[in-house]
């Protein structure tokens, strides 16, 4: 009886990225329904965060990856590995060109299973010929709340919010959704060459995203990022296991340096400001990115939400400095709004009016009388 066989193995795309020559996106085949995260209660959100976790990876299937641009299509071959993953990097037909500004796009992912013929679309997000400047950012305390600070009961505590919580009762890092939204420069409206299966507009300033958070979370996280209006783009996770390389303190940072690297060589030609806590060694990973690609970095933001910088951080902190990269340190957004005006990141006339939004919620409060 087929209800003996389990569920079917479906094909989980993540957010790609591609550049005139090479395409990048991960895949992940999962013996999994795919879930909701619709309110219902505590217990149907443990059972939808759960499942999350609770997924059977499918080994060794082939998948196929097309990618179309106008008249020209190409197939590329991949085989999940033992946790069920494909990270595709392939090489474009020379004629691939950009956009004139970032848009979202679709490739097709193909397989099999034992109902047949499978298939689903990908999204890619590709920057535009005109792009100068990118944001990557952390998403764990500084964009989502999760009162990490090092010790193992606010970890505890975190996974608790984790699996009871869905993504809309989640505490938005306060004035994150404005700021990005500033930074992002706007959206990109569409210029009719995007294919069918377009999920979102594109900004005008592209976001990419790191964090040390297991791939098991991705839905889950762009579920938050979705409703509370941040832009979308490529999220860098970590595939966990029980072992010290995933719950070392030096494994984060390890994990962010090579995400970024491989951003930042992805996109030579781009600029990058670079958005962080001072939770997970940020502050850390982003002083060693600046050491070998001042160049291409525009600026460092760092949410102050823990405990003083330590002597490594501060080591770090001095070599941003010196090598002439301006550099944010504060406890809100609505300060960082400053800075960014100030070194020339906000030219955006719609950017403009969210600052003078900010600044006048913060007067008023300011002004307000106290009880």
């Amino acid at each position: 009886m087929r209800f003996l066989l389990g569920v079917p193995v479906r094909v989980q795309p993540y957010f790609g990225y591609r550049n005139a020559m090479r395409l990048r996106i991960s895949v992940r085949a999962l013996r999994q329904k795919e879930r909701s995260f619709k309110a219902g209660g505590r217990i149907r959100a443990m059972r939808t965060m759960l499942s999350q976790f609770a997924s059977r990876e499918a080994a060794e299937l082939p998948v196929t990856l097309e990618i179309k641009h106008g008249p020209h299509e190409s197939r590329h071959e991949g085989v999940t590995d033992s946790e069920g993953f494909i990270h595709f990097d392939v090489k474009l037909d020379p004629q691939c060109d950009l956009p004139e500004t970032p848009q979202w796009e679709s490739v097709v992912l193909r397989w099999r299973n034992r109902d047949g013929e499978q298939e689903v679309k990908g999204q890619v997000l590709v920057p535009g010929r005109s792009t100068t400047l990118g944001v990557i950012s952390d998403i764990d305390d500084t964009i989502i709340e999760t009162g990490i600070t090092g010790n193992m009961r606010a970890v505890i505590r975190n996974w608790k919010r984790v699996l009871a919580q869905m993504p809309d009762e989640r505490l938005l890092v306060p004035g994150a959704d404005i700021f990005y939204q500033a930074m992002g420069g706007g959206k990109v409206s569409p210029a009719g060459t995007v294919q069918a299966g377009e999920m979102h507009a594109a900004t005008c300033n592209p976001f990419f995203y790191i964090s040390s958070s297991p791939w098991n979370l991705f839905s889950y996280l762009v579920a938050f990022q979705r409703g509370r209006g941040l832009p979308l783009g490529p999220i860098a996770l970590r595939d966990w296991g029980l072992n010290r390389e995933t719950f070392g303190s030096s494994s984060h940072g390890a994990h962010k340096r090579a995400a970024m690297e491989t951003i930042l060589g992805t996109f030579p030609d781009m600029q990058f400001a670079l958005m962080g806590d001072d939770t997970q060694g940020d502050l850390i990973a982003f002083g060693e990115i600046v050491q070998s690609h001042a160049s291409q970095i525009k600026a460092v933001l760092i949410r102050q939400a823990g405990a003083p910088l330590s002597a490594e951080e501060l080591a770090a902190k001095d070599a941003i400095r010196a090598a002439g990269v301006p550099l944010w340190l504060g406890d809100n957004f609505e300060t960082g709004h400053a800075f960014l005006a100030e070194i020339g990141l906000l030219g955006d006339e719609e950017a403009e009016k969210l600052v003078e939004t900010v600044e006048t919620k913060g007067k008023s409060t300011e002004d307000a009388p106290t009880a």
